[in-house]
């Protein structure tokens, strides 16, 4: 038994999809779709159809199941313009909620030829490194969310995570459109940054502000000094010691972390939240703003907004920090629950500022700092704002813009028959995925819909930030 090749799936898909509208629907048993196995067999060709689209085809050892830690050893195979190439990788579940959904994420490093070592490559043409995430996104039935974002942050300059879409086969089971993305970490190719050694506290920092662990996903008593600190002000600005804010040490990490950089970083982020509460916030000698990247601030507000992440600000926030001590923003992570994709907390609305979460859903464990009411309430802020606002809505952001980005990848989608396929082996179209809002009973419904919403929002947008 062997991988069919992508080419020839498309035979099988469309007997599969004739077979499925002659019975009806009520035929259709969608209780155990995790455990359909779409299995492909040696010896079929189709001469006359060609996909062009990129394919990534992973076999773990005797067939041994992926799981949330560790990682264990896998060939992957990725074909890409005709070409075919093959690693050695060690791969594991990722994703904290995410989990519960049948199609699973994955983190994966590429090895040597024994498995003994990580090696650098370069997969998806980009620069190369060693830790990789493949993201397979479910509850967003549009498929582009996150590589929408992600390319957005990246066209305005902002940079983010290289991304790029990939049908995944897994021993031998078509398991989907997934995207390729790069882990965040300390790398010239990635977070840039002076690299910390041996304890000394003079170098480049990455810290985030999420969830605990998969395992504590909705635990906000799980944190200890040995991953994380905990700031010294609520999510109201007020001094406290129960905060429920705490930053997740990300580089180092925190087995490799020492206690005096522990401290350095903790000082650099209460300084910068101690002036920010204070009287004299605004002024530019004693302030905030000698203490932190404002440009980096504003694009990472700038590109929450627009998408209305609903964990936006309070979950996989990532900042950095370099040699200089200046706080920056990003870079960003995780847009799977943005454009209108859940139905609380006001996510869907097109109207209304992310960054007022709190007042929105005070009882939410997750709570967004108080940095960036404060922040709206500087002028110097909202007008640097109103400058890169204006400059990216005549190009980049325009409506038109966006609209062209998000159809170059249906077309891609559709003249290589992903949609068709993605959704045959995950039948969900029509169906309420938590946290749905628009449940569309087709892939152009969830792309219409959103269109629709991301014109609104910006047309919101526009009209609030052309007031300040």
């Amino acid at each position: 038994m062997s991988y069919l090749n992508p080419m020839k799936y498309n035979i099988y898909l469309t007997l599969g999809l004739f077979l499925i509208s002659c019975s009806g629907p009520d035929e259709l048993d969608l209780s155990n779709i995790e455990s359909e196995v779409i299995t492909f067999y040696e010896n079929e060709t189709n001469e006359t159809e060609e996909n062009n689209f990129p394919s990534m085809m992973i076999s773990t050892i005797s067939g041994q199941q992926i799981v949330d830690e560790p990682k264990i050893n896998a060939n992957l195979t990725v074909i890409e313009n005709k070409n075919e190439i093959n690693y050695k990788i060690g791969i594991e579940v990722r994703g904290s909620s995410s989990q519960m959904f049948p199609k699973k994420s994955y983190g994966f490093e590429t090895k040597n030829e024994d498995w003994s070592e990580d090696v650098d490559v370069s997969l998806g043409g980009f620069p190369e490194e060693e830790d990789w995430i493949l993201y397979g996104p479910y509850s967003d039935k549009s498929l582009i969310r996150n590589k929408l974002t992600f390319d957005l942050s990246n066209l305005i300059g902002y940079k983010a995570s290289n991304v790029k879409f990939y049908n995944l086969y897994l021993n031998n089971d078509y398991r989907g459109l997934y995207v390729l993305m790069e882990k965040i970490k300390r790398d010239e190719n990635r977070v840039n940054l002076v690299e910390l050694v041996d304890g000394n506290v003079e170098g480049g920092y990455i810290i985030k502000i999420d969830k605990p662990t998969s395992e504590g996903a909705d635990c906000n008593t799980c944190y200890d000094n040995s991953f994380s600190f905990r700031s010294n002000y609520d999510q109201n600005g007020d001094i406290t010691d129960n905060s429920p804010i705490y930053f997740i040490y990300h580089y180092p990490k925190p087995e490799e972390i020492f206690n005096n950089q522990k401290v350095h970083i903790s000082t650099i982020i209460n300084d910068f939240e101690s002036a920010l509460a204070s009287d004299d916030f605004d002024d530019p000698e004693i302030g905030y703003q000698s203490l932190i990247d404002i440009d980096s601030f504003i694009d990472f507000f700038i590109i929450n907004e627009i998408s209305k992440n609903i964990d936006g600000y309070r979950l996989s926030t990532y900042m950095n920090i370099d040699i200089d001590q200046k706080i920056k923003m990003g870079p960003i992570w995780d847009f799977n629950l943005a454009f209108g994709n859940a139905n609380y907390c006001d996510g869907a609305n097109t109207e209304g500022w992310l960054y007022n979460f709190n007042s929105i859903c005070p009882g939410d464990i997750w709570q967004v700092p108080f940095w960036w009411r404060k922040l709206m309430e500087s002028n110097y802020f909202k007008e640097k704002l109103k400058d890169k606002w204006e400059l990216y809505r005549s190009a980049t952001l325009s409506n038109t813009s966006i609209n062209s980005l998000i159809d170059s990848y249906v077309e891609n989608f559709s003249s290589n028959k992903v949609i068709s396929q993605n959704f045959y082996r995950w039948p969900i179209l029509g169906q309420y995925v938590w946290p749905n809002y628009h449940v569309g009973d087709s892939h152009d419904s969830e792309i219409d819909f959103l269109k629709g919403w991301i014109s609104q929002r910006l047309n919101w947008m526009d009209g609030q930030i052309n007031n300040f």
